[in-house]
């Protein structure tokens, strides 16, 4: 291999530059020397490199997304209207689908450096010299917010106070506001998926409380007709709660849609703020992170809604007529019950990508009843206790074959009534459709009823003696096996 010779090359440098490095001039770092003697076109070009598309100012913490094309995150993120899945380059077009954006660091110090430059040059301005010692004013003071010169900082009216270089405090305030818009801006995403929550739930309210009338209406049919008075009452106690439920999600949206505004408005001031020349931004800094602070106080929650129905008298006599004894065989496995995109999605309201994932460890307690029903009806019951991990029901064979081989089949011919625990708070729901449930957690024993011909599953709460809600319409392919697993998260 040819090997190339190096050579030692010498260079010419001119006296002035001589100058700046040896004895370098306090009005002048080499970052203003390099801006002024750069040619006109040149540091134009250089200059637009540095400066976001959207606002025009030098870049403020950078990104640089899929096309190429970069910006200020602060600006992408504001102009990212609704939080998508997906958004256009403001500049190309093009879409890009990458939420967790890092800083393009090189970007960042490049952008730093002009900013140093404009700060020298301003300060290098006849006017800001110092009236008394004719020196550049250099350091910033904390308590009057004043520009000094190096000797006017040390004396008596000064001494006391806390200074720094100007430069230095003007990228320690950019700093502090990054971080609290940081902080800002999460809220902001948390709210979000917040109110997509209440908009999705005040949306299919008034059917989910349609259903469970007609299930609990369907279940007094089965009744003796001395329940009568007892039915109306329940009917008519479940429609009050559930008016009562819908005008407070109303309330809970237009407190989040409220928040939402207020928080995009401060985090855009901090923005301005932070695009500002260091300077103005030392200056005119006041109490504006005292008031960010105050912003992120009192987030509105979403509710936690409970639609709970009185208990139904003879419920459990009437099921125990149809009651067999359920022999399971024990295994451990990854269940996918609890993996399903579509309930995280209804649970939070927030898109796929952003989605928390919950799902099951390589221990999962999954069992499989040794029976297989065709047809009839049957009756058995569930110990859950505290657990806030479980799930249960009837599945048929292609769905038990298909999750015995490790292959996320979802829901279809499975018919469950499960129990997820989310943050703090639990999940509800049945399968088949997938539904979320709004009724209190069993904290004993659940029931399952299972009528082959009606085509229906019940899930009963067997201490309060109420209807947890019916399964309508199953297509059921038997044979049907039981099925119960339950996870520890």
């Amino acid at each position: 291999m040819n090997r190339v010779k190096r050579r030692n090359y010498s260079c010419h440098i001119s006296p002035h530059v001589q100058k700046l490095f040896i004895n370098p001039d306090p009005k002048m770092t080499c970052c203003s020397f390099f801006l002024r003697n750069m040619n006109s076109e040149i540091l134009q070009a250089f200059q637009r490199e540095l400066t976001c598309p959207i606002c025009m100012n030098y870049f403020i913490d950078p990104i640089t997304i899929d096309c190429g094309h970069s910006f200020c995150r602060p600006c992408f993120y504001l102009n990212w209207q609704d939080i998508p899945i997906l958004t256009q380059c403001f500049e190309c077009i093009k879409t890009t689908q990458h939420r967790n954006f890092k800083t393009n660091i090189r970007l960042n110090k490049m952008a730093s450096l002009a900013r140093k430059a404009s700060l020298w040059q301003f300060l290098s301005s006849e006017e800001q010299m110092c009236g008394i010692h004719r020196e550049t004013k250099k350091m910033f003071c904390e308590v009057d917010k004043s520009l000094l010169c190096l000797l006017c900082s040390s004396s008596q009216e000064h001494r006391d106070h806390k200074h720094c270089p100007i430069e230095w405090a003007a990228e320690e305030h950019r700093e502090n506001l990054l971080k609290k818009m940081e902080s800002l801006w999460e809220k902001a995403c948390e709210n979000h998926r917040n109110l997509n929550m209440e908009t999705t739930r005040t949306r299919y309210w008034k059917d989910y409380v349609n259903l469970r009338l007609e299930a609990i209406r369907a279940e007094y049919q089965k009744m003796p007709a001395l329940h009568h008075e007892e039915e109306k009452h329940n009917l008519e106690m479940l429609k009050k709660k559930g008016k009562d439920i819908f005008h407070q999600l109303h309330l809970s949206k237009a407190k989040m849609a409220h928040r939402r505004e207020i928080l995009r408005g401060m985090y855009a001031e901090l923005k301005k703020m932070c695009h500002k020349p260091d300077v103005e931004l030392l200056q005119g800094f006041g109490d504006i992170l005292h008031r960010s602070e105050s912003v992120l106080l009192h987030m509105p929650q979403p509710l936690n809604l409970e639609l709970s129905a009185g208990p139904i008298t003879g419920l459990r006599d009437r099921l125990n007529q149809f009651r067999v004894d359920i022999t399971l065989h024990h295994d451990e496995a990854n269940s996918h019950i609890f993996q399903y995109g579509d309930l995280r999605i209804i649970c939070i309201g927030c898109d796929h990508q952003n989605a928390p994932h919950t799902t099951a460890t390589p221990t999962s307690f999954l069992a499989w009843g040794t029976q297989t029903f065709t047809s009839g009806k049957y009756y058995w019951e569930v110990y859950v206790g505290d657990s806030w991990n479980w799930a249960f029901g009837v599945c048929n064979k292609f769905w038990k074959e298909n999750n015995q081989n490790d292959n996320i089949y979802g829901e279809e011919g499975l018919f469950s009534l499960a129990c997820v625990k989310n943050d703090i708070q639990f999940s509800l729901f049945t399968t088949s459709p997938l539904t979320l449930q709004y009724v209190p957690r069993p904290t004993s024993h659940v029931g399952l009823f299972l009528d082959c011909e009606a085509g229906t599953v019940s899930f009963v709460d067997v201490n309060q003696s109420s209807l947890i809600y019916t399964i309508p319409n199953c297509s059921f392919s038997p044979p049907l096996r039981p099925i119960f697993c339950c996870i520890h998260l």
